[in-house]
């Protein structure tokens, strides 16, 4: 799909970056390089704001990772990771981040969305009928909900150029013991940072739109 970039177009970017971290960790067995990520997705526009939504640990270990965030312009926000009885984790961010995105949508031309979670469809549709915004989404395509690509307005598949958007990237091998590719080190988060896939999230309910 054809879309509009210029300059002095206002760009949020909202980093679903439990998704993120999945699907790099289970399709390449690597983490994702943010910075790469960021920086192809603005393409050069004016960024306004960039979060990403994160969990914080007992270790703390993960501050590293918040600290190096910052020093590339995206700035985090944080919650606690929850322990269950038998060792289940979890940390739901899906409704936090799009009800960011909608509040910080009328001084933003473009939302860009880190996230391949098809829970995201209506967040999309709203921000686009509603907002007014041009809705991108930035993600691994072989993770990456179709509905959701379709109702975007662009997607930039990070699954075109693993060396350039994972870190730790170690290329699959083919019969002939050859590499595909070669990796590169940047951002990412630590492991215990990132909590288990937890059950979608009701934004339908949030945004108003079905």
């Amino acid at each position: 799909m054809s879309i509009i970039k210029h300059p002095e177009q206002r760009v949020g970017v909202f980093i679903d970056t439990q998704n993120l971290y999945h699907s790099a960790k289970n399709i390449y067995h690597a983490r994702v390089n943010f910075g790469n990520v960021l920086k192809d997705s603005v393409g050069g526009r004016r960024l306004i704001r960039a979060r990403a939504y994160v969990v914080t640990t007992e270790s703390g270990e993960e501050k590293g990772f918040f600290e190096a965030l910052g020093k590339i312009g995206i700035e985090t926000t944080t919650k606690d990771l929850q322990v269950f009885f038998g060792g289940a984790k979890k940390a739901d961010w899906d409704v936090g981040m799009a009800v960011d995105a909608i509040t910080m949508s009328p001084k933003l031309d473009t939302v860009i969305l880190f996230t391949g979670d098809g829970d995201f469809i209506p967040l999309v549709k709203y921000l686009q009928v509603h907002g007014g915004c041009q809705v991108e989404i930035a993600s691994f395509g072989r993770s990456t909900s179709s509905k959701l690509r379709e109702a975007a307005d662009h997607f930039l598949d990070l699954d075109e150029d693993p060396r350039r958007y994972l870190m730790n990237y170690r290329p699959m091998r083919n019969s002939r013991g050859r590499s595909r590719d070669t990796g590169d080190v940047q951002v990412s988060a630590p492991e215990d940072s990132i909590a288990e896939q937890s059950d979608p999230s009701e934004i339908g309910k949030i945004t108003g739109v079905e």
